[in-house]
């Protein structure tokens, strides 16, 4: 039970994390910003699926690996925003 409350915990964390950066990325228009929005869009969704998962494990290889999808993303975005000039969407 206190797993659940948890998990909600930290989805909902994860949503307000994405507002919060996707607000900055209308006003700036920075890929930086958007990247991390959809990062921590895509943990959001990422903890409640392990949540109504019946085997819950944080170990899955299908868990792990969205996660880090969403990973590289800001990967990229570094990468893009050292490299890539001063670029805007």
């Amino acid at each position: 039970m206190i797993e659940a409350f948890l998990l909600g915990a930290v989805a909902t964390a994860s949503l307000t994390a994405a507002l919060f950066f996707l607000r900055f990325w209308r006003e700036t228009h920075d890929r930086f910003f958007l990247a991390f929005a959809v990062f921590f869009l895509i943990e959001a969704v990422n903890r409640v699926a392990v949540l109504f998962s019946p085997k819950p494990n944080e170990g899955s290889p299908w868990i792990y690996s969205i996660r880090m999808v969403g990973l590289l993303l800001i990967l990229a975005a570094i990468i893009s925003k050292n490299y890539g000039g001063a670029r805007k969407i």
